[in-house]
């Protein structure tokens, strides 16, 4: 009954996170959010614009350059004594989609204050390190923008390099979280984890796959990949793993640059996202999550799930954490 309260705290936490308006939860107020945690083992680091520009994260500033709220980088650690295995959590933290300069509809913007799902598990996952401190040391990292049209926001055509000098074509500015989580993975990688596990409500594509209760798997490790399914049943989280195909990394080729941000129009959007972020993490295990649809319930199935943000990961990440020796 403890561990199931303290599970429920956190995932609460996450929940409520998610559920505040935008206007309330800005880039500023989600790093805040982070060095409330600080102390019992972890310690927080926030990087601001000049940090950011200094570390070469060209991308995830390109896409918070239309919005008046500075965009803010979070790295959380929790290191244990004697911790043998690190593994990097990363978020995506969009606090505001409005898809930029390709601007959404009214009914796509309504619920886009859930665009920070994915930073906001990691730092329900961070309230519950405090508590349940597994024996290995964790990377708790997002990058923290709003996507908003304005005279300085990025532009399609424009052509932005992330911090590990790979060149991105921007041909629609509403595909922005892969853009953020490639500066954010990047820096992951400088750390030099065991292993990355991002979580991310990247596409709509995956909510067309998998319907709005299951979150999706893509994975260049199979040992890591089964690890985070076993993790995700045993934490009652719906999970399902796709192929990260890669002759499908053509459709995801630049002409111009390295890469670009968006694939083949209604062919396998979810995976050429995934196959996107792929070279950001080099050789290091990563599991990718693309949790658009269980992120946030918009009607109530279940009585332990109320409308609005669900906290989904937390518990999962949990699971994978206390089974890594």
């Amino acid at each position: 009954m403890a561990r199931g309260t303290k599970l429920a705290q956190a995932t609460n936490y996450a929940r409520d996170l998610v559920n505040t308006p935008s206007r309330d939860m800005g880039p500023a107020e989600l790093a805040e959010e982070a060095t409330k945690l600080a102390g019992k083992g972890i310690s927080v680091t926030i990087m601001d614009r000049s940090e950011m520009e200094k570390l070469g994260m060209h991308a995830a500033l390109s896409v918070g350059a239309g919005s008046q709220h500075e965009p803010v980088g979070v790295h959380l650690s929790y290191a244990p004594r004697g911790a043998k295995r690190t593994v990097a959590v990363v978020g995506k933290a969009v606090t505001f989609d409005s898809g930029g300069l390709n601007v959404k509809t009214g009914d796509g913007m309504t619920t886009m204050k859930i665009d920070m799902a994915g930073a906001a598990s990691v730092l329900g996952l961070f309230k519950a390190l405090a508590t349940f401190r597994p024996n290995v040391a964790v990377h708790g990292i997002f990058l923290a923008v709003e996507n908003m049209p304005g005279g300085s926001a990025y532009r399609p055509g424009d052509v932005v390099k992330a911090m590990d000098g790979t060149t991105i074509e921007v041909l629609n500015t509403d595909a922005e979280g892969r853009i953020t989580l490639a500066d954010a993975l990047a820096y992951a990688k400088t750390l030099e984890p065991n292993a990355i596990v991002d979580l991310a409500t990247l596409t709509g594509a995956c909510v067309t796959a998998l319907g709005d209760d299951i979150a999706g798997l893509m994975s260049n490790d199979r040992k890591l990949a089964d690890r985070v399914l076993r993790a995700a049943k045993e934490a009652g989280e719906p999970l399902w793993e796709l192929p990260l195909y890669e002759p499908y990394m053509d459709h995801v080729k630049s002409k111009i640059a390295d890469i670009k941000n968006i694939g083949v129009r209604g062919s396998a959007g979810t995976i050429s996202a995934a196959l996107f972020l792929k070279p950001f993490v080099g050789s290091v295990p990563w599991a990718h999550l693309d949790i658009a649809g269980p992120s946030y319930a918009e009607r109530e199935t279940r009585p332990d799930q109320p409308y609005g943000g669900t906290g989904y990961g937390v518990r999962t990440l949990v699971r994978l954490l206390e089974g890594i020796r």
